[in-house]
């Protein structure tokens, strides 16, 4: 994509987020008196804003990859679609939460949550940092390479682990303990794309086969 259609594109993708989010959270609570949400629309606008800086003027190829949503493999369609209603299901959720008083979070567990999620976001980066050519779909560039450096070495599905703690302290971080159960069932499937993308990756990346034997733990070290 030409450099100049890959900023404009991102621009208005970022000029909209904030709207997009104060929409999804404000809309469903039926109220503006949400400090929760103002606070992690705070941090997320900023996250995403300084990340998408940095990428743009180092490697915008990453961001290039990263605007891509079409799946090809059947399972990873299957998983994205239920992960989208669940994630609309915990959405909403949380806002309801808000406008009937289904939960009772203390704002220091907010907080700490806020930087559990801060964390998380980081873990995604590095990431990113250190893996050029992940993708949001499950696909082998042509000239793509086994990563074993930096969060890599330890996991063999880095993204995923900051990921899920993304999505498990999101709803607490909005005050919400009910909204909790949709964004764990969102967790609860990763398994299944992460062994559907190890499929892949065994199939079309050279010497992924070898890495598979030295980084053993695929998610949660000393786990799984």
């Amino acid at each position: 994509m030409e450099i100049n259609k890959l900023k404009k594109m991102i621009f208005w993708r970022l000029a909209l987020l904030p709207a997009f989010l104060g929409l999804i959270f404000f809309l469903p609570a039926g109220t503006l008196r949400f400090w929760e949400a103002w606070v992690y629309i705070a941090i997320m606008v900023f996250m995403v804003f300084a990340v998408v800086t940095y990428f743009l003027k180092r490697d915008p190829e990453v961001m290039e990859r990263r605007l891509r949503t079409k799946e090809k493999e059947t399972v990873q369609k299957k998983f994205v679609l239920a992960a989208y209603i669940s994630f609309i299901v915990g959405i909403l959720m949380v806002g309801f939460d808000r406008r009937w008083n289904w939960s009772t979070v203390s704002p220091a567990l907010v907080i700490a949550a806020d930087i559990i999620v801060i964390l998380g976001y980081a873990v995604f980066v590095l990431v990113i940092r250190e893996n050029r050519f992940l993708s949001r779909v499950v696909e082998v560039a042509p000239d793509q390479k086994v990563i074993t450096t930096g969060p890599y070495a330890v996991v063999r599905h880095p993204m995923y682990a900051g990921t899920l703690v993304l999505y498990l302290f999101t709803p607490i971080a909005l005050g919400s303990f009910w909204a909790v159960i949709p964004f764990a069932l969102i967790s609860a499937a990763f398994p299944i794309r992460i062994l559907n993308e190890e499929k892949v990756l065994l199939r079309d990346l050279p010497g992924y086969g070898d890495y598979m034997k030295k980084t053993k733990y695929r998610l949660i070290p000393g786990i799984w």
